[in-house]
């Protein structure tokens, strides 16, 4: 393959990957700006409900017996009511002590805490509903997503690589002034980059 070929491949690469970036690109920084400015978009707060409910004597024998009872509560909370967020792994077995058990759910739309009694026989769950922005402030940082938004960042920041290794490769089919051109200005941005970081973050 010569190089008239190569970097019309290389051109048709771009513009294939571009139409994709685009949604991509706005959508992030569009978020990073809110995420770096929440004083600029006034988000409504958050919504609570909060309910109780009672446990069967069945159900408590189960927590008791569970190996991993926050699962088996949160699958007793969901019965009841729509939960939001996810229960973390790390906290898969529960915090409980003596009779009391409390278990956090973390997610995207909002954040669940139960909270049952075992002596007792009740389940108290409160449910804290995310605003619009705080959705997508947790879009961006991809931390409470779940699996499969966190694999469409990975991707996402995949092929903005590959589009940027590809646009930089057809920036240097460039010749003479231009080329030195286009190596100065990298040179400058990754050397601005680099002070940036030093002087101006603590």
């Amino acid at each position: 393959m010569n190089k008239h070929h190569f970097y019309r491949y290389c051109r048709l690469l771009h513009g294939w990957l571009s139409a994709f970036a685009f949604v991509a690109l706005c959508f992030f920084s569009f978020t990073g700006l809110v995420l770096n400015h929440p004083n600029w978009i006034s988000g409504t707060p958050a919504g609570v409900v909060k309910q109780n409910f009672a446990l069967s004597k069945s159900e408590i024998e189960q927590l008791r017996a569970a190996a991993e009872p926050a699962h088996t509560l949160v699958g007793f909370a969901a019965q009841r009511i729509a939960v939001k967020g996810k229960l973390n792994e790390d906290e898969a077995d529960g915090n409980l002590v003596g009779n009391e058990m409390f278990v956090r759910m973390q997610g995207v739309r909002g954040v669940s805490y139960l909270r049952a009694n075992l002596r007792s026989g009740t389940l108290e769950v409160t449910i804290e509903t995310a605003p619009t922005l705080s959705m997508l402030n947790e879009l961006h940082r991809a931390e409470r997503a779940g699996k499969t938004w966190r694999t469409t960042v990975d991707v996402i920041a995949i092929l903005l690589i590959v589009l940027s290794l590809v646009g930089y490769t057809i920036f240097l089919s460039m010749h003479g002034t231009r080329l030195r051109t286009a190596i100065l200005l990298t040179v400058g941005s990754t050397l601005g980059l680099c002070l940036i970081f030093i002087f101006a973050v603590s």
